[in-house]
């Protein structure tokens, strides 16, 4: 992989930021979710947004 420009870099930064704060988001929401089929769908979501982290994040390795 080639080298990752500065702008490239921050791009990826707020896109991991972003990431991170609707994993936690979402697993807030599903902890206080009553619905058991809703919770699952919050906790389904947020798993989403962890693997897109983690993508993300190993663009950076």
């Amino acid at each position: 992989m080639s080298q990752l420009s500065e702008k490239e870099l921050s791009a990826i930064n707020e896109l991991l930021h972003g990431e991170e704060l609707l994993v936690k988001k979402f697993q807030m929401l599903a902890q206080h979710s009553q619905d058991q089929e809703i919770k699952s769908k919050f906790e389904n979501i947020a798993e989403q947004h962890q693997s897109h982290f983690n993508m993300l994040y190993r663009e950076l390795g």
